[in-house]
């Protein structure tokens, strides 16, 4: 693994557990063992570490979606995805989500990019239900992208049953048209 990808999926590792803003730059780079000054030859900031690490959870994250098998049931697919993302990261509610909330207000390339990830998962999930009904839905589109975004949050103070409540919830919606 390259210095650059080991700094990325330390960061990611600590600011999955602790948060973004709540831990120094010393503490990020802890796992990776490198120094700040490779910090800052990699990504020119703490944010421009933010931003790439944000950009990987997202790759990753509809790298998983894209190689999940999908052709019986693409909606139902989605939620098997995030039922076996939460295992492996566990359910501590969307990381895209917190970045954007800790810095909406201070750094807007930080809420860009979270905004433009969350618009591509919706598109997926916009040409997931053609794929499902033949036809384009967009008021069932937006509906189970809330109720995936909805059972991501719910599972870090639920656990995990919630997801496949959510499934039921979306696939209920396909059944009705």
């Amino acid at each position: 693994m390259d210095k650059r990808t080991n700094i990325i999926a330390g960061a990611e590792r600590i600011f999955e557990n602790q948060g973004f803003r709540g831990i120094g730059v010393d503490g990020i780079l802890a796992p990776s063992g490198t120094s700040t000054r490779t910090l800052y030859k990699h990504f020119g900031s703490r944010e421009g570490l933010v931003l790439a690490v944000v950009a990987e959870r997202h790759r990753s994250f509809m790298e998983r979606l894209r190689d999940w098998p999908e052709a019986h049931d693409p909606i139902g697919s989605l939620f098997d995805v995030l039922e076996s993302w939460l295992s492996e990261h566990g359910a501590r509610g969307c990381m895209l989500l917190r970045a954007h909330s800790e810095y909406a207000g201070s750094h807007p390339d930080i809420a860009s990019l979270v905004r433009q990830q969350k618009r591509e998962f919706a598109d997926e999930i916009a040409r997931r239900v053609e794929t499902a009904l033949g036809q384009p839905n967009n008021e069932i589109a937006l509906s189970i992208w809330l109720l995936f975004e909805g059972a991501t949050a719910a599972a870090s103070v639920t656990d995990k049953p919630v997801v496949q409540s959510a499934k039921r919830a979306a696939l209920t919606l396909l059944s009705d048209r």
